[in-house]
């Protein structure tokens, strides 16, 4: 949420971000809803005053016409409060929607874009893998080597879910512990993170839990959501706090499944693992003071890619345009793998993203620290992805696959998985859940 006071002094400026951000807002009635809301506490306050003055006089013995006038101007006041408390009521409910549809101020150099498309690249390392033999995509890979299978989890659980099965199991428990043993040696704190969280949180962060266009699974009969990301549940933690950054910035690494309804989300571009209803990530997320906070950006977008260099794999980096960002996000980097699976003849695909969303999350949630002053300023926060393991899975079966039909694991997860190769042989005593038809 922006300050009230910075949008009254900088409107244009509002107005002008919102239109390269392609979104519906309209701060000059958030601004109207405002001083509406102002005189109606100023006319309550007033009137409150007045009814306590009335209560003043009733004490002692009055004349009885007196006393009567003093009632009746009492049940007025009365009244008049209730309507005045309903009306600021609903004002004030416009006022915070109005204010809640206001995106973050974009970062002077972000690109001006619409879409995806409009991204541009800023770093490339590695190049495309190359074959001399016809590559197979992550969802023929992954049934060859009986390690995923999506046939039983639609079955079990619906479209977009998938069962893990043999090394595909190991490697998504390598890739979580050798993620946060990554984070650890950068001074991040561990932790596993809630599935589930309050609607005031996700609010606080910028998800719209209950909007028509939400990709969140909301908890019928609760006032809880199924988290889309840790960056909810590692943001709220400080919820109302006034946090210590004497010694430095919060720096978090939180461990969580995801769930995401990706509602619209078909086509080659969708399918396999690349966008599912659940998966694990292991997310980054900083709370800090706002003259470090571009800085600890750019340390979150290099921790990112020394981690896929350090996977061996292709990438590239691309500034987020104005209209790709979302509402939180001052500026966004987005980290894309090459994926030779992906469209006809191999494409880039997004494995991680690192956002600096400076105040506008910890003024909703009330996260604050003292400045050298003394005074409760809220915080700047940051979120980055280090690994969401079904993107992590669809790069490397199709970056590492061989000619045999096996896949090559990258150096730096064999001590966590125990092998280095998943093998295209069939396996002796596999629970085949492909069984004859009856």
């Amino acid at each position: 949420m922006l300050d009230l006071n910075f949008i009254r002094d900088n409107l244009a400026a509002v107005e002008e971000n919102i239109r390269h951000r392609h979104m519906k807002a309209n701060p000059v009635e958030a601004l109207r809803l405002a001083d509406q809301r102002s005189q109606l506490i100023q006319n309550l306050e007033s009137k409150r005053s007045a009814r306590n003055e009335n209560a003043s006089k009733m004490k002692g013995r009055l004349d009885p016409e007196l006393r009567q006038a003093l009632i009746d101007e009492g049940r007025g006041l009365k009244d008049e409060i209730t309507n005045l408390e309903t009306q600021l009521a609903q004002v004030e409910s416009a006022f915070q929607s109005e204010m809640m549809r206001i995106p973050n101020m974009a970062h002077p150099a972000a690109p001006i874009g619409k879409l995806e498309t409009d991204n541009p690249e800023i770093k490339r390392v590695g190049e495309p893998t190359t074959f001399d033999f016809a590559p197979k995509d992550h969802v023929q890979l992954g049934e060859s080597l009986d390690v995923v299978d999506f046939e039983a989890g639609t079955k079990v659980s619906g479209t977009k879910f998938y069962f893990l099965k043999n090394e595909g199991v190991f490697l998504e428990l390598a890739l979580v512990r050798y993620a946060l043993d990554f984070l650890v040696q950068r001074h991040f704190t561990p932790f596993i993170t809630p599935d589930v969280a309050k609607e005031e949180i996700l609010t606080g962060i910028g998800f719209n839990p209950r909007g028509e266009e939400s990709n969140i699974y909301p908890l019928e009969g609760t006032e809880t959501c199924l988290v889309g990301t840790a960056e909810i549940t590692l943001g709220g933690y400080y919820a109302n706090q006034i946090v210590d950054l004497s010694q430095g910035p919060i720096k978090m690494a939180g461990v969580s499944h995801c769930f995401r309804r990706e509602a619209g989300a078909h086509g080659q571009f969708s399918k396999g693992l690349y966008r599912v209803h659940q998966f694990t990530k292991v997310e980054m997320f900083v709370c800090c003071r706002p003259e470090d906070s571009n800085a600890l950006h750019e340390e979150l977008r290099t921790i990112e890619e020394d981690f896929f260099k350090s996977l061996e794999i292709p990438f590239r980096v691309v500034d987020t345009c104005t209209g790709d960002l979302g509402a939180p996000a001052y500026r966004k980097y987005d980290l894309e793998a090459w994926m030779p699976g992906r469209g006809d003849s191999g494409e880039w695909g997004e494995v991680t993203s690192t956002s600096n969303c400076t105040d506008f999350q910890s003024r909703r949630l009330g996260i604050r620290y003292k400045d050298e002053a003394g005074k409760n300023r809220p915080v700047h926060m940051l979120n980055g992805t280090a690994v969401a393991v079904s993107r992590a899975l669809v790069a490397l079966l199709e970056n590492f696959q061989q000619k045999d039909g096996s896949v090559l694991l990258p150096k730096v997860l064999v001590p966590y998985c125990g092998f280095d190769k998943i093998p295209s042989l069939p396996r002796q005593g596999s629970a085949d859940n492909k069984t004859a038809k009856q």
